[in-house]
C-alpha cells in the first residue's frame, strides 16, 4: 500500500498537537490546584511565580515552558517574563469568568482513570455506573458546566420561556432533576428568592456536596431520588441541566416530570448543542461531546434500567421524540449557544 505522502505529513502534524495537548492536560489542573495561573497576572520569572506560589523553582520553570509551548501562557522574550493575556486569563485563571475552560481537564483526567472500566464496557456492554467513577469526575463535570450556567442562565434562557420568569419573580415551585453539586438550582434561588426550589439527584455524594452549599439559604433544597421517581407535585418549573441523555431511561423521567408539573407548567431541557445527523455534529464541539459521550454519557445510561443511551449528540429531534413519548405536546428550542440547546417543553 502506497502512501500519500502530503496527507501521512498532515495527519502526523495533527498527532503531534494531540499528543502535546493530552500531556499538557494534567499540568492544566496542577497549574489550577497551585495557583500558578492566578499568579501570572502580573508578569513574573519563573523565580518569582515559585516564591509567590510557594512551589519548587525548578518544576515551576519546566511548567511555564510546557504553558507557554502550548500558547495557554504568554512570554516575554525581553523580559524573560511569563503572564496571561486577558483571554488566557479568562479561561484559566478567573473562576468568575464565563469561558473558564478548567474543569473540562478534570473530568479528562477521570476518563483516564476510568480507562479500564470502559474497556470492560465495549466488551460487556454493561456500561459504567456513575458512582463507580472516579471521584474528580463529579468535581469536573460541575466547573466545566458552572460557568456557561452563570453567564446565561438567570440573564437568557429563563426569561426565554414564555411567562416563566413572572412565575418564579411572583413564587413559584421548582424541580431541579440531575442537580448535581447543586450549582444551577442554587443560581436560581438566589435570583428569585420568593420561589422555592428543590434539586434531585440520584447520586448519594452530590446530593451531600449540594447541601454543604445551601449556606444559609431558606428557599433551597437538596434529595437524593431519581428522575423517574421524585417526590412532589404541582411544580410550576421543572429543570434538567445535561442530565436526560444520561439517564437509562428518559421517557420514563419525562413521562415523570410531566406528572409532577401543573397543568400549565414547563419543562426547560437543557442539553449539548447538536444537529440531527452525524454529520452535522462532525466538527470540533460535537468532536468533544462524542468523545465525553462515549466515556461518561452513553455507559452510564447502559449501566441503569433500560439503557437507552441517547448519548450527548442526541439532537432536537430525538429530545423531542422522547418528551412526546412522555405526554408532552408541545415543544420549542427556547434558546441556544454554541455549548447548550435549551428547550421549552409544556403539557
Amino acid at each position: 500500500m502506497k502512501l500519500d505522502q502530503d496527507k501521512l505529513n498532515a495527519l502526523l502534524g495533527m498527532m503531534v498537537g494531540e499528543i502535546g495537548a493530552a500531556a499538557n492536560a494534567p499540568l492544566v489542573m496542577i497549574g489550577d490546584k497551585l495557583g500558578l495561573y492566578r499568579a501570572l497576572k502580573e508578569p513574573r520569572t519563573s523565580a518569582e511565580l515559585a516564591s509567590a506560589t510557594g512551589t519548587n523553582e525548578r518544576l515551576v520553570r519546566e511548567w511555564l515552558a510546557a504553558q507557554a509551548a502550548s500558547g495557554y501562557v504568554s512570554y516575554d522574550t525581553s523580559t524573560r517574563k511569563f503572564s496571561l493575556t486577558p483571554e488566557q486569563s479568562a479561561v484559566f485563571a478567573d473562576d468568575e469568568s464565563p469561558v473558564n475552560m478548567t474543569g473540562g481537564f478534570y473530568s479528562l483526567a477521570a476518563v483516564y482513570a476510568s480507562e479500564p472500566k470502559l474497556t470492560e464496557a465495549f466488551k460487556s456492554g454493561k456500561g459504567i455506573g456513575w458512582s463507580e467513577q472516579c471521584n474528580c469526575l463529579f468535581c469536573g463535570v460541575d466547573r466545566f458546566f458552572r460557568p456557561g450556567y452563570k453567564a446565561h442562565l438567570v440573564s437568557d434562557w429563563l426569561p426565554a420561556l414564555d411567562d416563566v420568569v413572572a412565575k418564579l419573580k411572583r413564587g413559584a415551585r421548582v424541580a431541579d432533576v440531575g442537580c448535581g453539586f447543586g450549582s444551577s438550582t442554587i443560581m436560581m434561588a438566589d435570583a428569585f428568592p420568593n420561589s422555592q426550589f428543590v434539586g434531585f439527584d440520584f447520586h448519594d455524594d452530590s446530593v451531600r456536596e449540594a447541601r454543604s452549599r445551601i449556606a444559609g439559604r431558606n428557599n433551597v433544597r437538596f434529595e437524593a431520588a431519581r428522575a423517574q421517581d421524585y417526590p412532589g407535585r404541582n411544580y410550576d418549573l421543572v429543570t434538567i441541566f445535561d442530565a436526560l441523555h444520561d439517564m437509562g431511561d428518559p421517557v420514563g423521567a419525562a413521562s415523570h416530570v410531566r406528572r409532577s408539573l401543573v397543568s400549565d407548567g414547563t419543562l426547560m431541557l437543557v442539553e449539548p448543542m447538536a444537529a440531527d445527523t452525524l454529520e452535522g455534529n462532525i466538527n470540533p464541539v460535537g468532536r468533544v461531546f462524542y468523545a465525553c459521550s462515549t466515556s461518561i454519557c452513553v455507559p452510564t445510561s447502559l449501566n441503569q434500567e433500560v439503557g437507552a443511551a441517547l448519548g450527548a449528540q442526541a439532537g432536537q429531534a430525538r429530545l423531542q421524540e422522547v418528551l412526546q413519548k412522555g405526554g408532552f405536546t408541545r415543544f420549542r428550542r427556547a434558546t441556544h449557544t454554541p455549548f447548550n440547546m435549551v428547550l421549552e417543553a409544556r403539557p
